[in-house]
């Protein structure tokens, strides 16, 4: 393991970020790490990362030469994505991604992809106007009447649900078959689902709720 904290981690990618999504970031993940070219836009914005992991084909010379060598964490194999590598070396309560949405929706997929196969790792990426991450084996969520919250399979998965307009009990999700996009909070959220499989979808604004939520429930899906 690379990186161990016992705080929430920031981790920023190569998609373009802010300097606000990056505050935002930080005040609930206060240690940053960077994946590949992710150091470049941490620098740019005045960040330190305490690891850069990756397999180093996008970072820049300048990069390289202005962080110390003890925290460059090279990992040159090529069957893995920077974030994939980044997200199964960081042990943490909470990984909140930043720089993964917007710029490539390939590179985007595969973030999704990455989480759904890393599930005992607790993630939210965070985008420009949504973020993203695995529902856990059971999650509570107090959010704002009508808010938007969409459910995506990525595999087969059931589940309950307290809390929306259209309750998800009795229902077969899959990723051909049924999802649960543009669903409504009536209420204190309820989310319950039997596999690692449902991606939820939540306005940006609901960041501090969400990563709230998370550090609450039981602990994630056990590690194989």
């Amino acid at each position: 393991m690379i990186v161990e904290e016992r705080e929430p981690v920031t981790l920023i990618g190569g998609a373009a970020i802010t300097r606000a999504r990056l505050d935002r970031a930080t005040a609930l993940a206060p240690h940053v790490v960077a994946a590949d070219s992710g150091a470049d836009a941490a620098l740019a914005l005045g960040a330190q990362p305490c690891a850069v992991i990756g397999d180093f084909d996008s970072i820049s010379a300048e990069a390289r030469r202005g962080l110390p060598a003890s925290v460059l964490h090279p990992i040159p194999e090529q069957d893995s994505t920077d974030f994939d590598k980044s997200l199964r070396n960081i042990r943490a309560p909470l990984v909140v991604g930043i720089g993964f949405s917007g710029d490539r929706l390939d590179h985007q997929l595969a973030a999704y992809n990455t989480i759904v196969r890393h599930p005992w790792r607790r993630c939210v990426l965070l985008g420009e106007k949504e973020l993203v991450f695995l529902a856990p084996p059971s999650m509570s969520i107090e959010l704002r009447p009508d808010t938007p919250l969409s459910l995506f399979p990525i595999g087969a998965v059931e589940g309950i649900s307290e809390g929306l307009r259209w309750p998800i009990g009795g229902l077969n999700f899959a990723p051909d078959g049924r999802a649960g996009t543009s669903n409504l909070v009536t209420g204190p959220v309820f989310l319950s689902v039997t596999a690692p499989k449902m991606l939820v979808i939540l306005p940006e604004s609901t960041l501090e709720q969400v990563a709230g939520a998370l550090l609450a429930t039981t602990p994630a899906w056990p590690e194989e």
